[in-house]
């Protein structure tokens, strides 16, 4: 159920900047399998999947990081993610999807309350490429103007440089923009920015939203519309 702790002048709102995994797809699986993969080459145990997506969130080399148990050894976290990335790059797609409502609720928030039309970009700490690449499969790459990743720019979120980026390109201010993520790391990284922020309770970091305040809570993609006054089918 939507909750709103600060209402979003929705009217106002020219920029939409969304999180990937765990916001527009559940990447959940293939994660998981990939990060078993190095582990087990590494002849480490696996883990489960539950605990590998609690992992999720600040980019591929902290997951992997994460999953090694946090070592001092910078070689074995390198050649854990050289690992990780090889595996990953060749199972991103063979479970991934796009999660019920996220085409639905896009398609209706496009549209300005004026009748402009929205601008849509997705700001992920997931490597670029990868990024790019599942947003062409899974038809998600037309809705967005910029898919922009950890390695796109110098620092990742929570640091307001990729999302002030966008700002830019959008021609659109703090207060014209909303950041749509399932974490803290989302949270703060509009805070950072001074926009709003949404944030995305069923989604795989979504336990970390209960650190910071977002200005709106929702349990589906299709509550994203209600939070910005729109009305969307299921």
């Amino acid at each position: 159920m939507l909750e709103v702790v600060n209402p979003i002048a929705a009217g106002a709102i020219r920029l939409m900047v969304f999180d990937l995994d765990g916001t527009l797809i559940d990447s959940r699986r293939d994660l998981a399998t990939a990060v078993n993969a190095m582990l087990r080459q590494m002849g480490r145990n696996a883990l489960p999947e539950a605990v590998i997506a609690e992992y999720v969130g600040d980019g591929a080399g902290m997951l992997v990081r994460r999953a090694l148990g946090d070592p001092e050894d910078e070689t074995l976290v390198e050649d854990g993610l050289e690992r990780f990335l090889a595996c990953y790059r060749t199972h991103m797609l063979d479970h991934t999807y796009v999660y019920d409502g996220v085409f639905a609720a896009l398609d209706v928030l496009r549209t300005m309350p004026d009748g402009g039309e929205r601008q849509f970009a997705v700001l992920t700490n997931k490597p670029v490429r990868p990024a790019q690449r599942i947003c062409d499969a899974l038809g998600l790459r037309k809705y967005f103007f910029e898919i922009y990743g950890g390695n796109s720019f110098a620092t990742k979120k929570p640091d307001p440089e990729g999302l002030q980026a966008l700002m830019r390109e959008a021609g659109a201010r703090p207060e014209q923009t909303v950041m749509v993520g399932d974490s803290v790391v989302d949270v703060l990284t509009a805070r950072n920015a001074g926009t709003s922020v949404i944030g995305c309770r069923f989604g795989l970091s979504s336990h970390t939203l209960e650190t910071v305040d977002s200005d709106c809570l929702v349990d589906a993609p299709l509550e994203w519309a209600m939070a910005m006054g729109a009305v969307v089918q299921p």
